[in-house]
């Protein structure tokens, strides 16, 4: 075999240069410092973003009788309020999309009754008894006022009238009782 030449970096003689060693090389103090402001900054940022965010559209989900027992404390807030449309409460302005009803807590939840208005196409499952999410927020008279196209209403399941009984003239009554035409608004209530 032959030797490389004196001097060259592959003789490991003394007067060779070799490269420098990058593996065990340890960063500056200065490098160091940048490096972990950098991270802070970054870290801080990202933090500030996803927080802001979250608040401008944070809504709060309560059950009607949550939002009865405080109705000052959630009055500026956005809200989706869950519970049952009380069976006859639907009125609807003659010739218009407003409506005025109201939703109720149901057991196991501490009974409340909350008034509501919406002005917009409903669902078709909106009906005396459904269950509903409504988002909007408390007014001064404390009545939910409804957000354009903020009502929700659960779809009935083709099981639960299996529950009740297996009689099906019950059954039938119980669907006619539910889906009853909304009545008309009085005159006075008809917003311009």
């Amino acid at each position: 075999m032959s030797t490389p030449p004196s001097g060259s970096p592959l003789s490991g003689s003394p007067s060779g240069t070799s490269p420098p060693s990058t593996s065990g090389a340890a960063l500056s103090r200065g490098a160091a410092w940048k490096i972990v402001v950098s991270v802070v900054v970054v870290t801080s940022a990202v933090g500030f973003l996803l927080t802001r965010s979250m608040k401008e559209g944070a809504e709060y989900y309560k059950h009607v009788d949550e939002v009865m027992a405080a109705p000052d404390a959630l009055r500026a807030k956005r809200l989706q309020v869950h519970g049952h449309v009380v069976n006859g409460s639907i009125e609807q302005a003659k010739g218009t999309l407003q409506y005025r009803f109201k939703i109720e807590s149901r057991a196991p939840r501490a009974p409340a009754v909350i008034g509501a208005t919406y002005t917009g196409l409903v669902p078709d499952t909106f009906k005396s008894g459904a269950e509903v999410v409504a988002k909007g927020t408390i007014g001064p008279d404390n009545v939910l006022q409804i957000v354009p196209e903020g009502i929700m209403a659960k779809c009935p399941s083709k099981y639960e009238a299996g529950k009740a009984g297996s009689n099906p003239a019950a059954g039938a009554a119980a669907t006619a009782a539910i889906t009853e035409a909304p009545k008309p608004l009085p005159a006075a209530a008809v917003v311009p």
